[in-house]
């Protein structure tokens, strides 16, 4: 089981080509003016760099886990060798990277970035691509590959050349350990080509279903977020799937009126209505689409009323808010909840999406053995037919793991220790409701309340919960 989590480093990079016209406002450019063009070097590790790469790892990786390699190689006299950690290595996670230029290629000569690979172990390496420049990543792509032990050339198809004019991002990976024990790969002979025989293009968006749902006056979401990905069939017969950014596509909205997407991918919602989002790429219309339907602006959540010195706030625009490590922690293998703490009309709410369970991590362990409450305020947009979800207050520190447990919505099964606090009935769509949950004596419940630091919320029961807002979070006493 892999388990990682990594985050990019915010360096920001300008591309583009800069026109000045400024003898007159009226001025035009002559029918002769050439644009500046930038090299179309194929090669990026060939016994060494060509063209100055240079190489940055990702925030949490291991540092050192690139090195040249000049005992091991499928071609010449070196490669690229890559150390992925063990579990708990204190160094790094992960082994992380991107190779970047400092001055642009044109790559719309060729169809795909290809090099030779192996293993130690046939490992799968989670991400990889090319277009990550710590910069826009204008025209990312990704994908993941199964490595063998015997050099094997591997091949990662452009999702459409004629966008790469001026591209510094020429590789990017990004693999954690397999079954908890680091390995090594090396690749080689590593460059663009032009092959040919890449074909069949079958672009899709919302991983191609066609997706309704319900988003606000004044928010914005990016398509990025909705399963981009182009399919090619490779000469070897197998069709390969990339994860390509938005600027790969052309989108379309239905009603502007409604919906508006720029270039970049962004969506944002202007007007009340229904508008369909969908897409082209290199002239091939994509499958999938995104429709959204906007009631209105995002409704408020109730602002309360208790005061500072009888709260202690985990998430509240109405008070100071202990340090959270994270409101998501995305907990492989089984979660499947995306979200987190977001900003819809400057109200700071959070928003879960593919909803299965989820957990707030405080930063430190909170003494709640004078607080008398918990209070959360919930919105649903759209009530499904069953509601049941578990919420847990933990304390992980304790000798033996101790919990507080309670129902909200409807009870499948009677559970002393889980009573319903709030009934499925009393939920409205698209309306916020408050929910106090008692802090009950520790003879009912183990609960050690002098360190609780994780707070969980699970669907239970395979209810049909899957987009829940939340806001207000905190404990008080009365």
């Amino acid at each position: 089981m892999k388990n990682r989590k990594y985050t990019y480093l915010t360096n920001s990079f300008i591309l583009g080509l800069f026109l000045v016209a400024s003898v007159s406002c009226e001025r035009e450019l002559s029918d002769e003016t050439k644009f500046a063009t930038f090299p179309n070097t194929a090669e990026v590790f060939i016994d060494g760099f060509t063209g100055g790469l240079d190489y940055f790892p990702f925030s949490g990786s291991k540092a050192d886990a690139f090195t040249v390699d000049t005992k091991e190689s499928y071609k010449g006299a070196s490669s690229m060798r890559f150390d992925v950690p063990n579990v708990g290595d204190p160094d790094g996670a992960f082994a992380g990277a991107i190779f970047r230029l400092a001055s642009e290629r044109d790559l719309t000569t060729y169809d795909a970035l290809t090099f030779w690979a192996k293993g130690t172990v046939p490992g799968l390496i989670n991400e990889i691509g090319f277009g990550q420049d710590f910069g826009e990543n204008k025209y990312l792509v990704t994908t993941n590959l199964q490595l063998t032990t015997n050099w094997k050339k591997y091949t990662i198809a452009i999702p459409d050349a004629s966008k790469l004019i001026a591209e510094k991002g020429m590789f990017w990976y990004a693999e954690g350990p397999e079954d908890n024990k680091g390995y090594t790969f090396w690749i080689d002979e590593l460059k663009f080509e032009k092959l040919g025989t890449i074909a069949q293009p079958r672009p899709s968006i919302v991983n191609g279903l066609d997706k309704v749902e319900t988003q606000f006056l004044g928010n914005s979401v990016s398509m990025a977020a909705y399963g981009l990905t182009q399919t090619f069939n490779l000469e070897s017969g197998v069709n390969q799937t990339v994860t390509a950014a938005p600027a790969y596509f052309s989108f379309k909205s239905s009603n502007t009126d409604v919906a508006r997407v720029s270039d970049a991918g962004i969506v944002t919602l202007v007007g009340t209505g229904t508008s369909k989002i969908t897409a082209t790429l290199g002239n091939v219309k994509a499958t999938g689409s995104l429709t959204v339907n906007v009631p209105g602006s995002f409704p408020v959540a109730p602002v309360p009323t208790l005061a500072q010195n009888n709260v202690v706030s985990i998430f509240s625009d109405k008070y100071t808010n202990v340090p959270v490590n994270y409101y998501n922690g995305y907990w492989a293998p089984y979660q499947t909840t995306k979200g987190e703490q977001t900003i819809i009309n400057g109200q700071n709410v959070i928003n879960y999406t593919d909803f299965n369970f989820v957990g707030t991590q405080l930063t430190t362990p909170l003494d709640i053995s004078q607080m008398t409450h918990f209070s959360v305020d919930i919105m649903m947009l759209e009530l499904p037919t069953d509601i049941d979800l578990l919420l847990t207050f933990k304390n992980e520190n304790s000798t033996a793991t101790t919990f507080q447990q309670n129902r909200i919505g409807q009870s499948y099964q009677l559970d002393s220790r889980a009573p319903v606090v709030y009934p499925s009935a009393d939920f409205k769509a698209g309306v916020w409701s408050t929910i106090k949950i008692p802090i009950r004596p520790t003879s009912e419940t183990s609960l050690d309340k002098t360190g609780v630091n994780l707070i969980i919320i699970e669907n239970i029961k395979s209810s049909n919960v899957k987009t829940i807002y939340l806001d207000n979070m905190y404990f008080y006493k009365e």
